[in-house]
């Protein structure tokens, strides 16, 4: 079978989480399909009962990021077997794991598992590091035990048990931090072209608040580290959140 990670991922955890689960799949020879990029085209593509896709896209605020959910309307399935995964800063995934199977079944995909994984929360210092090898293990794990158990015949939907409800509390909209930039800036441009929803203008400092998804993608990738989010109000806030969210949780695999 050929297999397929399809991911949105502004920082990157939910990239490792689907590269790990797709290389689990097929020994490493899967192929990528991208949904961050702000593009002029929407992606449309189609999968039969022959391919398998892994789904992973960050929980925002408990849910499906609606930008994420956008680009993924052209990703269709035909009987076609999937794992969808979310990512999540550590303190929990709501609806986010259901909303994102329910939204692989309307578009004929077979949900063959499903999985809650722990990455790097945006904000503060929660989690730094994660998805690390621990967790690429244990997905790996995740992924023999899927296989023993279905004996590779992923031909049906399985029925499983996912926390959380319908209809899906709030909405996955971004956060209320938005990123500064100091005069560091070099106006080289990187900012702007890789804002997962064009928030950012030519000038590499004004952002559209309207657009932003405070997802710290300008801020991670700023080759001068001139993006940045050195207000007191954030900083409070990260020191006291980084605080509560310090335990380490582990990942949750259902199948």
């Amino acid at each position: 079978m050929k297999v397929t990670a399809i991911y949105f991922s502004p920082t990157g955890g939910s990239k490792k989480s689907a590269n790990s689960l797709a290389a689990a799949l097929s020994d490493g020879r899967h192929t990528e399909i991208d949904l961050t990029p702000a593009t002029e085209t929407a992606v449309s593509r189609s999968f039969g009962p022959d391919d398998f896709v892994v789904f992973s896209i960050p929980c925002y605020k408990g849910r499906v990021p609606i930008i994420a959910a956008q680009r993924m309307a052209g990703i269709r399935g035909n009987q076609t077997p999937c794992i969808v995964s979310v990512t999540y800063g550590n303190r929990d995934y709501d609806d986010a794991l259901l909303e994102l199977h329910n939204l692989a079944a309307e578009q004929g995909f077979l949900v063959q598992a499903a999985a809650a994984l722990v990455g790097r929360h945006t904000y503060g210092e929660i989690q730094v590091g994660r998805p690390d090898d621990k967790d690429a293990a244990e997905n790996r794990r995740f992924v023999e035990e899927l296989r023993a158990a279905r004996h590779n015949d992923f031909s049906k939907a399985a029925t499983l048990k996912i926390k959380g409800q319908v209809p899906y509390r709030g909405e996955g909209s971004g956060g209320k931090f938005y990123p500064l930039t100091s005069d560091a800036c070099t106006q080289c441009g990187l900012c702007v072209a890789e804002c997962p929803t064009h928030a950012i203008a030519d000038d590499c400092r004004t952002i559209d608040a309207d657009k932003c998804l405070s997802c710290f993608r300008c801020l991670r990738l700023c080759p001068v580290n001139a993006k940045n989010m050195d207000t007191e109000p954030y900083l409070s806030f990260a020191r006291d959140f980084s605080q509560k969210l310090a335990a380490r949780r582990e990942n949750e695999y259902i199948f």
